[in-house]
């Protein structure tokens, strides 16, 4: 007789550090004791996720991801939980050039205008099925925890702007530059992909519901609300920077 492809087992798989601004992602899989053949990587638990019949409550055809009739789904249930929500300050960076008043005949603050746009790359989960713009990819069923929360990121942009134009003085003998630290937001949660309890029929034996979970990490910029419907810009706080010439 036939076997089912899973096994029941509760598998808890943990990934730490992924950060859309470095672009840096860090994967740490725990693997309980047991037949190799039976663990699923974060990776794979993501790739079911994918192809579950449902996902956050949405119920989906093979088609979303892609697939064909024939090819079916994974799994039966996708779901995603959050655990935690912070805000933090992400990497400051200059971003004007210098403004010297360093003139051996200077006697008066230079009045300068800084001005700079700096672009922060947003939305992007570990794993490619939460990368945003990932064909059928699961990025946006995160869109919905990310509503819950004040100024959350505009998931359907990959890039969140922040601008500043302002007048400055700089004191005679020092040069001035302007930095920029992002206000950043992070989401932690899992994702959680169940397949439900097989009873079994004349060419397949039952088999229990199996659970398998992967641990979620998704940053990006504290968004300032648009006005009149215009898109956000990116918060954060611009420091002018004073040094001697």
């Amino acid at each position: 007789m036939a076997k089912r492809r899973f096994r029941n087992k509760k598998v808890r798989y943990v990934a730490i550090g992924a950060s859309i601004v470095t672009g840096a992602a860090v994967a740490t899989v725990m693997l309980p004791s047991a037949n190799a053949a039976d663990e699923k990587t974060p990776e794979q638990i993501m790739q079911m996720c994918e192809r579950s019949a449902v996902v956050n409550g949405e119920e989906r055809s093979v088609e979303d991801f892609g697939g064909a009739f024939a090819d079916g789904f994974q799994a039966d249930n996708c779901e995603f939980v959050e655990t935690n929500f912070e805000t933090f300050d992400g990497p400051t960076q200059k971003v004007t050039v210098d403004f010297p008043n360093c003139e051996p005949n200077a006697t008066e603050p230079s009045k300068v205008t800084t001005e700079f746009s700096q672009a922060i790359g947003q939305g992007e989960g570990k794993y490619i099925e939460t990368q945003q713009g990932a064909g059928g990819g699961l990025f946006g069923f995160l869109s919905g925890a990310w509503q819950k929360h004040k100024s959350s990121m505009d998931m359907t942009i990959k890039t969140a702007t922040a601008t500043e134009s302002e007048q400055r003085e700089v004191p005679v003998g020092k040069v001035m530059h302007v930095t920029f630290t992002p206000k950043m937001q992070r989401m932690t949660g899992v994702w959680k992909v169940r397949i439900d309890a097989d009873p079994g029929s004349f060419a397949v034996n039952p088999s229990p519901e199996q659970n398998f979970e992967a641990e979620e990490v998704v940053e990006g910029p504290f968004i300032q609300p648009g006005a009149a419907g215009a898109p956000g810009l990116a918060d954060g706080v611009s420091k002018a920077v004073i040094t001697d010439c």
